[in-house]
């Protein structure tokens, strides 16, 4: 495949660094890195996980140096998170007045976000830190790995898959979003509490209170299920009128051969049921219909109703270093106003990412006919999505607010946000200003038999 420049709509973006255009040119198809290849990892070109490891030419984007191995002076152990960039200052915003000057460095997706809101909504760039780091033993097994992982023929599963990134040096559009799915959350497991609030077109909302507890299968001693990808248990703490409500996933790597279970315990009927439509476009629990079941994570799930074409690399502004909106001094009306989030606490950096574009296939079915994804290359994790609808029209865009959990040497995200531009509602997961103390647990060591559908019924009861 061939990088070339990128166009989207009215933007001709500059697809950056011939090494790496060499490299995605080889093959549309997917094929096994060399060891050669392999050999680059950690080296003077890539970092482990397969991201340049040189800045841009004119110094926007520094080198990777490692990342954020400095605990901030005031953070205390099992404490909740304290921003290390506290003391930055903005160097300039963008909003609807300027946004030309800046317009190859956004999707169209922020573009029109900008236009949709001219008098109250910006994005605040700082400087970048190239902040995301993994695991020594992670960067170990991701080189070990990369020679031998492989896609199932039709791309829709991983053969060889054993480390967090199978396709460090990605050469094609559903290898990025394989390693997306896959990116290295946890050693193991993890439990958290987060709130998901779905928010009206007056600003008026209501916050849904959520605990999760996941077990990542693949990195289980012996896993017994080796097409498990990981078992999800997740409750509704608040409000009232859906507390005791609990879903329960069990995701496959390769979905087309065994595709998801998943299983909801209603807690007013006090039983349980299999739940088919916690997939693709079925609507996302308590979003009030603003998200999809595949779009959480900003993407998840089956990638087979999409073909999947790499658009190549650009520089664009994206949400990252997200601690200032996770303060837990603010209050979530400090944060959610009508239309958007406060732009006050939102930080935007300039980094690399993989462009990824999905189409929908002839024949298949989803509300989102097009998507655009823009991966981080230090991370993997989708930062910006944009959603199209059937007639072509942009409808959604996506923002994934990165932080590193600096203790744990995790990337996360800090929340993840959803606007609708048709309907100026929009949905945000993953805040927790309002919860005490620190909210994940990343050495949470459950079992299978803790995500069962009996367990289901036993952690629904009130």
């Amino acid at each position: 495949m061939k990088i070339n420049q990128v166009s989207i709509g009215p933007i001709k973006a500059k697809v950056l660094f011939a090494a790496m255009a060499m490299i995605v040119a080889a093959s549309a198809a997917t094929a096994k890195i060399t060891q050669e290849q392999a050999n680059q990892l950690g080296g003077s070109t890539l970092t482990p996980v397969g991201a340049e490891r040189a800045g841009n030419a004119d110094g926007t984007i520094p080198a990777w140096d490692g990342g954020l191995k400095i605990l901030p002076p005031s953070y205390k152990p099992g404490g909740r998170l304290v921003d290390p960039y506290a003391s930055e200052k903005p160097l300039f915003s963008i909003d609807a007045k300027n946004y030309k000057q800046y317009e190859d460095k956004l999707s169209p997706g922020q573009v029109a976000l900008l236009k949709r809101h001219p008098d109250n909504y910006r994005m605040n760039v700082y400087p970048t830190h190239r902040s995301a780091r993994l695991p020594e033993s992670e960067y170990k097994l991701i080189k070990e790995g990369a020679t031998a992982a492989d896609m199932v023929k039709g791309g829709n599963g991983l053969v060889n898959f054993s480390a967090s990134v199978s396709f460090p040096v990605p050469q094609n559009g559903l290898e990025v979003i394989w390693n997306h799915i896959t990116r290295y959350r946890t050693a193991l497991g993890l439990e958290r509490r987060y709130t998901q609030i779905p928010v009206q077109t007056n600003g008026n909302f209501s916050p849904v209170v959520f605990s999760e507890n996941i077990i990542f299968a693949n990195r289980v001693p012996n896993n017994p299920y080796p097409n498990r990808l990981f078992v999800f248990l997740q409750r509704i703490l608040a409000p009232a009128r859906l507390e005791g409500d609990v879903l329960l996933v069990h995701e496959n790597i390769d979905q087309i051969k065994e595709p998801r279970a998943a299983w909801v315990y209603n807690a007013g009927q006090r039983r349980v049921r299999r739940a088919p439509n916690i997939s693709y476009d079925g609507p996302g629990t308590a979003s009030d219909g603003l998200r999809t079941a595949d779009d959480l994570d900003m993407f998840n799930g089956a990638p087979d109703r999409y073909e999947w074409t790499l658009m190549g690399k650009r520089e664009i502004y994206i949400p990252y270093n997200s601690y200032k909106m996770r303060n837990e001094k603010l209050k979530y009306t400090d944060i959610i106003q009508a239309g958007h989030l406060n732009p006050d606490y939102l930080r935007y950096e300039l980094h690399r990412v993989w462009v990824v574009e999905a189409k929908l296939k002839d024949g298949e079915r989803h509300i989102y006919a097009r998507r655009t994804f823009y991966v981080d290359e230090d991370t993997w994790q989708i930062a910006v999505a944009d959603h199209y609808d059937g007639r072509g029209e942009l409808w959604k865009v996506k923002e994934g607010h990165e932080m590193m959990h600096y203790q744990a040497a995790i990337p996360w995200l800090a929340a993840e946000v959803l606007y609708d531009l048709l309907s100026d509602r929009y949905v945000v997961i993953g805040l927790d200003n309002e919860e005490d103390g620190y909210t994940y647990d990343f050495n949470y060591s459950g079992t299978f038999e803790d995500f069962t559908p009996a367990a289901l019924r036993r952690a629904g009861r009130r």
